[in-house]
């Protein structure tokens, strides 16, 4: 009875900032940030493929999971990168969010010690609805109880759309920055016509630099900023990773429009062709003071599969370890 009742909390005050964010937040990151720019499809150089997973609001028992799978590289004849996604957000057992999409970068070397990558990516949105678990406020009597079943039918078939998105890349020397727009099409999940229910288009702008501490000990500092608008939803954040040849640790503080002041940290370790990573994010300060504590555990490892011949029109780039 008790979880039962959870789930209509989890209706209540969960989704209504998911519809208003219009879709899961992974953070800065750049182990997932292909999804959101593809033109960094390839811009390692070599072949990796990526997993993440993503548990959102834990130990509240809201059941909200993402998971992520990634792998991309650089191909010479396609004087640029390509990769494909894949990832699914699980939300509390009643909306499936499944995405799909190929990206494509082409490199192009505009002077000495300036490279442009311009990225284009297609991708398949496919949302899923089973309200087996869910609660109607017809089924809820005045002592707080459940009547099962309701006189309401919601029907539980899916949605699936086609998106596009487009993004740039610019480095000069240790210093990056990219733009990208996603949600071209605002493709509508909801399939009701209404503008209001539309994925809204997602403007992102990162930008990071690459500092030598010791060159001895191969030590570094990797500042790094974003920004992010999308509908109403605006958020942002800056930090920096301290990186070494075989670790990193990070710390990024992010805000948004709602008043919330959240911190993300994290470590990044590396294992011949094998990295890792985790990340946890906290709530410093909530708009709304219903945020809990805990917000985001974030793992995932990272494998290179295959070494690249790299020619002069690729310039690789070592982006922040988070």
């Amino acid at each position: 009875m008790l979880w039962r009742l959870s789930k209509l909390v989890l209706f209540i005050f969960f989704l209504p900032v998911y519809c208003f964010a219009q879709e899961t937040d992974p953070g800065p990151g750049y182990q997932m940030m292909m999804m959101n720019n593809p033109s960094l499809a390839g811009i390692g150089g070599d072949g990796v493929l990526r997993l993440s997973y993503l548990n959102f609001y834990p130990g509240n028992n809201y059941n909200l999971h993402s998971v992520y799978l990634s792998y991309d590289s650089y191909f010479s004849e396609l004087h640029g990168g390509a990769g494909l996604y894949l990832s699914d957000d699980y939300l509390g057992g009643i909306i499936n969010d499944f995405r799909g999409g190929l990206s494509y970068a082409y490199f192009l070397q505009a002077g000495k010690d300036l490279f442009i990558n311009g990225g284009l990516s297609a991708s398949i949105y496919h949302r899923g609805f089973n309200f087996d678990n869910a609660i109607l406020p017809d089924q809820i009597d005045p002592l707080g109880g459940v009547s099962i079943p309701s006189s309401e039918v919601l029907a539980s078939s899916g949605r699936t759309v086609f998106d596009i998105g487009a993004g740039f890349l610019f480095t000069s020397g240790k210093f990056s920055g990219g733009f990208s727009i996603n949600h071209l099409a605002e493709p509508d999940l909801s399939a009701t016509g209404n503008s209001k229910e539309r994925l809204k288009r997602k403007l992102l702008v990162h930008l990071s630099e690459d500092f030598t501490l010791s060159k001895a000990q191969n030590l570094k500092i990797q500042p790094l900023t974003y920004f992010e608008i999308q509908g109403g939803f605006i958020n942002g954040g800056a930090g920096a990773a301290i990186e070494s040849r075989y670790l990193a640790i990070n710390a990024v503080v992010l805000g948004d429009n709602g008043k919330n002041l959240n911190i993300q940290t994290g470590f990044f370790f590396k294992a011949g062709r094998i990295t890792g990573f985790y990340n946890y994010r906290f709530n410093v300060v909530s708009g709304n003071k219903l945020l809990p504590l805990s917000l985001l555990h974030q793992t995932g490892l990272a494998f290179s599969l295959n070494n690249v011949e790299k020619r002069n029109t690729i310039k690789t780039i070592n982006f922040p370890k988070l």
